[in-house]
């Protein structure tokens, strides 16, 4: 049974999140009428709400302690020295610029050194680094770090390729190129062999 301090700070919390909840969709409605121009409808009286949980799902990467996802074995890791590469996993973004969505696809390859991590922790990975407001430049390192960083692997490369509605729906409103960009780490950066052999399975 909680103590009488524990349900106080419980109601304040609660409290607190419901004013937050209410300001933040105060803010939504602003930008809907003030910014966009649009009249209180009844087809918007909502909007705000669905909004205000969309971001934090668009958003919700900077909650993820990579870390703790990126949880690496050593069993299983016997003799295994070859690359390890996951190819076309989904990325959806968001631009810093102009919020606007990027979406694509990454492709990571991993050269273990005596230890390996669950293949999902990759597509995982990436996805928490994507569920962030970024830049591809960014996002392709951060990703190649974390990997670098925590399986201490012989080498990282990461590859990935995305449209940005910031170019396609504003500004130049050019549709369907593609922008590409790679980060590599350890051997599969300095030896040439593991280089080619990593940008050829990414093809």
């Amino acid at each position: 049974m909680k103590t009488i301090e524990e349900l106080e700070k419980q109601m304040h919390q609660e409290e607190d999140a419901k004013y937050k909840r209410i300001f933040d969709e105060n803010t939504v409605a602003q930008l809907l009428y003030a910014v966009i121009g649009e009249n209180p409808r009844e087809g918007l009286r909502e909007t705000p709400a669905r909004v205000v949980k969309a971001w934090k799902h668009w958003t919700s990467g900077y909650s993820v302690d990579i870390p703790a996802l990126l949880k690496v074995f050593e069993d299983g890791a016997e003799k295994c020295d070859e690359m390890v590469i996951v190819k076309d996993i989904p990325i959806y973004s968001k631009c810093e610029h102009h919020l606007a969505d990027i979406f694509g696809t990454a492709t990571i390859a991993y050269i273990p050194n005596g230890k390996i991590v669950g293949l999902s922790k990759l597509s995982r990975v990436a996805d928490a680094y994507a569920r962030r407001l970024q830049v591809q430049e960014r996002l392709t390192n951060q990703i190649a770090d974390a990997l670098d960083t925590h399986l201490q692997p012989k080498g990282v490369g990461v590859i990935i390729r995305a449209r940005h509605m910031c170019m396609e729906s504003r500004g130049i409103c050019q549709q369907g190129h593609h922008t590409i960009t790679s980060a590599l780490r350890g051997v599969i950066k300095t030896d040439s062999s593991a280089r080619a052999e990593f940008l050829g399975l990414s093809k």
